[in-house]
């Protein structure tokens, strides 16, 4: 079962400098900070309106971002959608024919177990699947 979108990742180059600009566009004053060594970021995620916004910034050349951030730049990264039983929702994908980019989830942010769909089965767009551990 689809929950609803979980929240919207923005990579950044700089993630102090980032979030300053994003604390002064929406008034911000509740930031949570976080390492995920598993995906070599370090996030910043803050809630606006009902929406949370997940800062993401490299901590080593090979991650993930780092790619991302040498090819595209800044900008939305990906949209993630919390789900309950993501190993259902992956096989549904596979199933019907969509790439995944985790076969089986791993670890991610806010204590959450995450998987990626890939952008070229998804009409461009990198949608991550979470469900709280």
């Amino acid at each position: 079962m689809f929950k609803g979108i979980s929240h919207i990742g923005i990579a950044v180059k700089n993630l102090d400098a980032s979030l300053e600009l994003f604390k002064k566009i929406f008034e911000l004053d509740k930031v949570h900070f976080e390492e995920v060594p598993e995906q070599k970021v370090r996030v910043a995620s803050f809630v606006v309106g009902n929406v949370t916004i997940e800062l993401t910034t490299p901590v080593s050349d090979d991650s993930p971002i780092s790619r991302f951030l040498e090819k595209r730049g800044e900008g939305i990264h990906h949209i993630a959608f919390e789900v309950e039983g993501i190993e259902n929702h992956l096989e549904i994908c596979r199933n019907n024919g969509v790439s995944l980019i985790n076969e089986h989830p791993v670890d991610g942010a806010h204590d959450m177990r995450i998987a990626f769909l890939h952008p070229k089965s998804t009409n461009g767009v990198l949608i991550e699947l979470c469900e709280h551990k």
